[in-house]
């Protein structure tokens, strides 16, 4: 019962994150990289049905065989699917539909959990179904946040804590040259992407064990940040004239000051709260404005002990890239993680978003260095010669 419970339970709250939506708001994708709301619910279901139920429920009767074109994500081996930015386009099936889609693919998942004694395979994929689901949840109030910031009037969502302030610490911290080990090692799940254990040496550096907050990010941009070409990088330079960005995400400047887009509405900007919706691009120019630079994630996850983190996903000066020895699993679950090792940065830590479990030192975040929608932010780093 206990794997039973734990499926419920962990399920329950990807539907607890829209009971504040209407019917409509489920629908809305007003880009690419997010997804709708009804979307997700109905991915995580597929998930389970195609590599739980499909393989191991003899005889098993598929809910409904369109599901698997509708709702597949970036499964290539396992068939076609609906163009990313064509999710939003789907006004069938209803979001009631889907609701009993989840119930039962629920049931059905449960079933067959309290009257079979799994292998360890099927524990593996039970497990990497429920870590799925979680990251879902993230991206569910992410993506919520980001859709419903396109309307006229503010779309007020349950408040998590966006704007929480945290006590500065002046001195910066010391880690000296050396040989270190990262990787996840130990008991309980890691993706496989924060394997294999392995050593790396590491020059002197220090590291600030401050994010960066709104004041201070305010600083770059009324000193000219945006508007410095040196600053850039090539890439980042282009997306800023072709985005005619200005500020970060969010962020507008009114009579009265500062303001930005949070869940809760739109508010006054907390000065002392962590800078977030941050760009790659944004944090390694105010990171160069500053005399500083990004961490790598080696540095990162070796120097996490020395200061607290959690509120903002912290963008590394590491592209993704498996680590030594790294092996993708075979099949359909192989292309989970490795597919995508490629043009994209590494972020660490968690953010506000990120549900309890995920928040791990070894753990890596990973997107495109122009993508700012997800709870990001900037910690420092410097040489020391």
């Amino acid at each position: 019962m206990e794997n039973a419970n734990r499926f419920q339970t962990i399920r329950n709250q990807s539907v607890k994150i829209c009971e504040d939506l209407n019917a409509e708001d489920f629908v809305i994708q007003v880009a690419e990289f997010v997804s709708p709301a009804k979307w997700h619910l109905a991915h995580t279901t597929w998930f389970f049905e195609t590599f739980i139920l499909k393989p191991n429920v003899p005889n098993y009767q598929e809910y409904n065989s369109d599901f698997n074109y509708l709702f597949n994500s970036y499964y290539e081996s396992v068939g076609s699917r609906t163009i990313r930015h064509q999710r939003g386009f789907l006004s069938r099936p209803t979001v009631e539909e889907i609701i009993l889609y989840r119930a039962h693919i629920d049931e059905s998942v449960i079933k067959w959990l309290t009257e079979n004694n799994l292998s360890e395979d099927n524990l593996r994929v039970l497990e990497l179904g429920l870590q799925h689901e979680q990251q879902h949840q993230e991206l569910l109030i992410t993506d919520l946040k980001y859709n419903l910031s396109f309307n006229e009037f503010d779309v007020i969502l349950s408040d998590i804590s966006e704007n929480e302030v945290f006590k500065k610490s002046t001195d910066q911290i010391i880690i000296q040259e050396g040989i270190y080990e990262i990787g996840f090692c130990g008991e309980g799940f890691c993706f496989d992407n924060e394997l294999n254990r392995h050593k790396v040496y590491l020059n002197p550096f220090s590291i600030s064990p401050n994010l960066i907050n709104n004041s201070e990010y305010l600083e770059f941009i009324e000193d000219g940040g945006y508007k410095n070409p040196l600053l850039w990088h090539s890439e980042g330079w282009n997306w800023l004239m072709n985005e005619l960005i200005e500020a970060p995400l969010y962020w507008k400047k009114t009579e009265t000051g500062w303001v930005h887009y949070t869940r809760s509405g739109t508010n006054l900007l907390v000065m002392d709260a962590p800078v977030t919706h941050i760009s790659f691009y944004e944090a390694s120019a105010f990171a160069e404005w500053r005399g500083k630079r990004l961490p790598t994630e080696a540095e990162w996850e070796v120097a996490a002990t020395e200061f607290a983190w959690g509120n903002r996903w912290e963008w590394t000066n590491s592209a993704y890239l498996p680590y030594p020895g790294y092996r993708k699993a075979p099949g359909a679950i192989g292309e989970y993680n490795g597919k995508f090792m490629v043009s994209q940065m590494v972020l660490r830590g968690a953010s506000i978003a990120t549900p309890e479990g995920h928040s791990r030192a070894t753990y890596r975040n990973f997107f495109h260095p122009n993508f700012r929608w997800q709870f990001t932010g900037i910690r420092l780093a410097s040489d020391i010669s």
